[in-house]
């Protein structure tokens, strides 16, 4: 079975640990998985029914009542099918649309000082997320090394950015 990034995410959380879904939704936040991945509050549910009815997860012995109270474990399936894709994702490299490629193909039809005024503008806001990013790792450490690794990766995309950014701030 292929399962969307979204899935895995909620899989592998589920792997790591059997949690009821208010538990993943405070892990999302706390790791900030919202800033790499398209998981809202009101979909946690949902994927954790599609996982269940793929036989991916199952409902912990003696965990009954309400939905969201039901803490959810990894089935063996559900495991190994984490694992699989797991391995899938970090292997492969996969083109991501990009929003900022769009705007910089279109760059011609902005004047200079636009252009400038918004490679500035998205600095900072690059700014914030590094240090936002920093913020939450220094907060919940020690971490796992999975969490330490998807901290570590987007702290080296972030700066990659900023480093770019300035760049071409300078040169403006």
């Amino acid at each position: 079975m292929d399962l969307t990034p979204a899935e895995l995410t909620i899989l592998g959380l589920v792997v790591e640990q059997a949690r009821h879904g208010y538990e993943l939704e405070q892990l999302i936040e706390q790791r900030g998985i919202r800033q790499w991945t398209d998981i809202g509050f009101s979909s946690i549910y949902y994927l954790l029914g599609k996982l269940q009815t793929s036989d991916l997860v199952q409902t912990a012995e003696g965990s009954t009542g309400a939905k969201s109270r039901r803490v959810f474990q990894a089935t063996e399936k559900g495991k190994n099918a984490a694992a699989s894709a797991a391995l899938a994702f970090i292997a492969e490299a996969q083109p991501i649309p990009h929003p900022l490629l769009v705007g910089l193909s279109n760059m011609s039809l902005l004047s200079a000082d636009n252009l400038r005024l918004a490679l500035v503008q998205r600095l900072g806001q690059i700014e914030v997320r590094i240090a936002t990013v920093k913020a939450a790792e220094e907060l919940q450490a020690p971490l796992p090394m999975p969490a330490r690794e998807v901290f570590s990766y987007s702290l080296s995309l972030l700066e990659a950015e900023r480093s770019w950014l300035v760049s071409r701030v300078q040169v403006s």
